[in-house]
């Protein structure tokens, strides 16, 4: 496989994935935004943070307002990350890979920007924004579930995989960070109905609600919370299910070509160092540096992977 190959299939994904995560954290920021008891618009600051745009979008707009916030995440063209942006992104790197996909990736990708480009054409109105946000995500989960149906699994598969994983850790990882002082709640609002909805909020912009009930039922501890979005193993947008895929799909790979490249090594030790531990321990340590060093490494491999695509050549 070529190194450009392998390039195009990792960022098409993590851009699939980017697009996905930054829509589910427009609904999250809509939601958190409704409990504040102050300005609502500081909540946007906190969710452009969590995105990694705040800095791009204080350089084009003069004043932080809800509207401005959510049209920069959607739909700015001057945003390489908002959702139109990161879908066309998607398709570009598809088109460059277009013999490698499925026919039936190929139609799914080429579908869900297509609609994009018809939605975000022009700026949402709040009354449309929950079905266009929710049309987002139908359109990334057709293209996942086209390649979890049609792909073969060899290394083009686990290119795919490897820039998914990615991406979603690193989600994740973001949002605990910004979000951590919610888990870790002053006396005077624990228990209160507001503390109860924006824990429930951190859930939801994971897709991690329903899982987190059945697991633990309507006990939303802040331990728990964190022990379900960082330690289990079982749950697809954890950081330690993230970061066992990613091994195992650099392992596949590296088991294909007969090399063992810095990635792998790097993977193993983002599990060994950071996800064998339990959440006692993590809270020990300090939730928000543990979770600043989670950041840092995953964006370490991200660039150590790239590297190595010249291993698979």
């Amino acid at each position: 496989m070529l190194g450009k190959t392998a390039n195009g299939l990792f960022w098409m994904y993590r851009y699939l994935e980017r697009a996905e995560n930054t829509s589910r954290l427009i609904e999250t920021g809509q939601r958190i935004a409704l409990t504040r008891l102050g300005d609502a618009d500081e909540e946007w600051e906190s969710v452009l943070q969590t995105a990694g745009m705040a800095q791009g979008f204080h350089a084009h707009n003069d004043e932080l307002g809800k509207d401005a916030a959510i049209d920069w995440m959607l739909r700015a063209r001057e945003n390489p990350s908002a959702v139109r942006s990161a879908i066309g992104a998607a398709r570009q790197n598809a088109r460059l890979v277009r013999t490698a996909l499925t026919g039936d990736v190929w139609e799914a990708m080429n579908r869900t920007y297509m609609g994009s480009e018809e939605r975000l054409a022009r700026r949402v109105s709040e009354r449309d924004l929950p079905r266009v946000l929710g049309l987002v995500r139908q359109g990334t989960a057709l293209v996942r579930g086209a390649t979890l149906g049609t792909m073969l699994r060899n290394d083009i598969y686990d290119f795919a995989r490897i820039g998914t994983f990615l991406e979603r850790a690193d989600n994740t990882a973001r949002i605990l960070d910004v979000k951590y002082y919610v888990l870790l709640p002053g006396m005077m609002s624990v228990g209160s109905s507001i503390d109860n909805v924006q824990w429930e909020t951190i859930l939801r912009s994971v897709s991690a609600r329903g899982g987190f009930r059945m697991e633990y039922g309507g006990a939303t501890q802040p331990r728990n919370i964190a022990q379900f979005l960082i330690l289990d193993k079982r749950m697809p947008r954890s950081l330690a299910f993230c970061a066992l895929k990613l091994r195992d799909n650099l392992g596949y790979l590296a088991s294909n070509y007969g090399r063992r490249p810095p990635s792998l090594e790097m993977a193993d030790a983002l599990v060994r160092r950071f996800l064998t531990h339990d959440i006692e321990a993590v809270f020990d340590f300090g939730l928000h540096e543990y979770i600043e060093e989670v950041i840092g490494a995953l964006n370490t491999l991200g660039r150590q992977i790239e590297i190595d695509f010249r291993f698979y050549e």
